[in-house]
């Protein structure tokens, strides 16, 4: 009888898979994106990566909806499917989703990149920034030399950074500010952003 795997049993083999394969990776787990939250987002340098867990105990309700968010959130996106949707994934997900299967053999288990991701012809850099931090906008402000704009909304400090830093160096910046991201320091982070002492969160 072939293992029926759950979402459990794929994530941590599948964190090593994806770093053996990528090199330079850092995952963040279960993120909100817009009415969906991503199981995955793989941070890579010069761009972010969503990827959708279906295990073979989850069905495809919700997964035209997660679709439509992965794709505005993410450079790329990756479903990665238990042995029970092998035959019909490619049926819902679109042709530049990437695709890797998984299934339980003897040794544990086996990870197959079916299909490379390309890149998502969806994706809206508000979006993108949008899962950035205000401390870390303010990193990117301030190493961009912008105005610090502190009293400004979130959104309209986005709008000013795309409209001031060139595509490719604000993507390097953003992928940077998540590896750097210290989970342990968020309270203080925030708290020392608020207080205006600083903007480097380094």
């Amino acid at each position: 009888m072939i293992k029926k795997l759950c979402d459990a049993d794929i994530r941590e083999p599948l964190f090593d898979f994806l770093e053996e394969y990528y090199g330079k990776i850092r995952i963040i787990e279960e993120k909100q994106i817009g009415r969906s939250r991503a199981d995955i987002v793989m941070v890579r340098p010069g761009e972010i990566d969503g990827i959708e867990i279906k295990s073979d105990v989850d069905t495809y309700v919700r997964l035209k909806r997660q679709v439509q968010d992965y794709d505005r959130y993410f450079d790329r996106n990756y479903v990665a499917a238990g042995a029970s949707h092998g035959l019909h994934i490619k049926e819902h997900v679109p042709e530049w989703w990437g695709i890797i299967t998984v299934e339980w053999v003897r040794n544990g288990m086996d990870f197959y990149l079916l299909r490379e991701a390309k890149s998502s012809p969806k994706t809206d850099l508000r979006r993108k920034l949008e899962l950035l931090w205000r401390p870390e906008l303010a990193h990117i402000q301030e190493i961009n030399r912008l105005a610090k704009y502190r009293q400004k909304s979130k959104s309209f400090v986005i709008e000013k950074i795309i409209e001031k830093v060139p595509g490719e160096i604000l993507a390097e910046q953003v992928s940077q500010e998540l590896f750097e991201r210290d989970y342990t320091r968020i309270d203080q982070t925030i708290r020392e952003y608020k207080e205006g002492k600083s903007c480097n969160i380094r």
